[in-house]
């Protein structure tokens, strides 16, 4: 089977929360494996670093979107929250702060999107 085929087929059995965990699964996994590479290795750390930083702009846009059917008050959440990413990345680039705060954020919302427990391991 080829991966585009097991894509497709994951895709259409996944619901869209599912697929959001999934997503926040990898880059979390991207970001925890940047951590541990040296903080002065910016090459090591900038491909999860932008993926995570592009995940949260999509999604900060999405959620600005009129249309977006989440309740209001989660959408401003979701859009400071992808505001503080945005900024946070920029300043681990910068070595002024710790990689670890985006994985915590991560992890908290795959924790909403599974209910709780799950995402806590």
């Amino acid at each position: 089977m080829s991966l585009q085929a097991y894509q497709q087929a994951a895709t259409r059995a996944e619901s869209p929360r599912e697929t959001e965990y999934r997503l926040f699964a990898q880059v979390t996994r991207a970001l925890m494996d940047a951590a541990k590479c040296d903080p002065s290795d910016i090459r090591g750390r900038i491909d999860a670093l932008d993926w995570n930083r592009r995940i949260w702009s999509v999604m900060g846009s999405d959620c600005a979107d009129p249309g977006n059917q989440l309740p209001a008050q989660l959408r401003a959440s979701i859009i400071s929250l992808s505001i503080w990413v945005g900024k946070h990345t920029s300043a681990v680039i910068r070595r002024e702060e710790e990689i670890e705060p985006l994985i915590d954020i991560n992890r908290m919302i795959m924790q909403g999107l599974t209910g709780g427990a799950a995402a806590a391991a």
